[in-house]
């Protein structure tokens, strides 16, 4: 493959003149992929699909947003405070923000207040899945809350599950769409987490270190199919208030 073909194969997360996120992950994210971006509850996966989003919506692309953290409230102002300005990219639709609600019986539940198979609304969800690139954020909330799949866990049979959402997930990419999944290990089963693991295109595992009262925290790439230039394999960067992502170290195998 020539550099033209593997660069139009890629998509940039842009903003090369506030951080070098897009330097470092080779030039972006593989276009048609799945990626799995893994950490620990504080580790910067929200920054992290935020920062994507932010910068891939500049580039042209349009993205979906799913977060089970998040009001649409809430984004606007995480975003703000991050200094990435979504109020035109929101308004132009070329940034769908959606929030998964529930705890407040909101539209994840039926007019009773019982939950719904989450899984099953999220893929015939097909505005959801009109974008270039599509963030669940955090994938994880999705599998706890859905009664089917919690169902199959007590069954042992999670991996059957996992198996026939990664299908769904396989279609997507064929089209040549991006489904970018956050996951917290320690919520969800091996059993559950390992099949999204092994078909991952892109696997980065978010770690988090407490030195002091310093908090550092790093993007280590475990697996990067259909990479441009040299991909560092551990990527260290901060979370600052007013300015956003910064890179501040790199390592190279």
């Amino acid at each position: 493959m020539s550099s033209r073909d593997q660069q139009s194969s890629l998509l940039s997360i842009g903003m090369p003149d506030r951080d070098q996120l897009n330097k470092e992950l080779g030039g972006g994210i593989p276009r048609g992929s799945i990626v799995l971006m893994e950490g620990d509850y504080g580790a910067g996966k929200s920054a992290i699909t935020q920062r994507m989003s932010y910068g891939l919506v500049n580039e042209g692309a349009q993205v979906t947003l799913l977060s089970t953290e998040l009001t649409v409230s809430g984004f606007i102002d995480q975003m703000h405070s991050l200094n990435y300005d979504v109020t035109k990219p929101l308004l132009e639709e070329d940034l769908l923000f959606l929030a998964a609600d529930f705890d407040t019986g909101g539209a994840f539940s039926d007019e009773e207040g019982d939950r719904m198979e989450l899984l099953k609304r999220l893929m015939e969800a097909e505005v959801m899945w009109d974008a270039d690139v599509v963030f669940v954020d955090t994938f994880d909330s999705i599998l706890r809350n859905d009664p089917t799949f919690e169902a199959l866990v007590r069954q042992n049979e999670e991996r059957q599950a996992a198996l026939e959402i990664i299908s769904f997930f396989r279609d997507l990419i064929s089209e040549g769409k991006t489904v970018v999944l956050t996951v917290d290990p320690s919520a969800v089963g091996e059993e559950a987490i390992g099949p999204f693991r092994s078909i991952a295109d892109v696997f980065l595992k978010l770690q988090m270190v407490e030195v002091g009262n310093d908090v550092r925290r790093s993007i280590s790439v475990k697996r990067f199919a259909g990479m441009g230039s040299q991909v560092g394999d551990n990527i260290g960067f901060s979370v600052r208030s007013g300015t956003g992502i910064v890179i501040e170290s790199r390592t190279v195998a």
